[in-house]
């Protein structure tokens, strides 16, 4: 199985937690076969938003939420 990964982001209540403040309106910017795919899109992402600190990317490891005993 390959190591699947998730990049998605929004805008969030506070910078220093996950708390989205309209999931509805997340940027899913994609799933990727590897970690070195997924950080080079949520590097492109978060770039791209720098300077609005209540936005915020992050990458989720997919793989590990489907096997997780893995």
């Amino acid at each position: 199985m390959s190591k699947l990964h998730l990049v998605f982001g929004g805008r969030v209540t506070d910078p220093m937690t996950l708390n989205f403040q309209d999931p509805s309106k997340l940027d899913v910017v994609g799933i990727f076969p590897d970690y070195a795919s997924a950080e080079k899109a949520w590097r492109g992402a978060a770039q791209r938003t720098v300077d609005d600190a209540e936005m915020k990317y992050v990458v989720v490891h997919l793989h590990r939420l489907l096997e997780p005993d893995m």
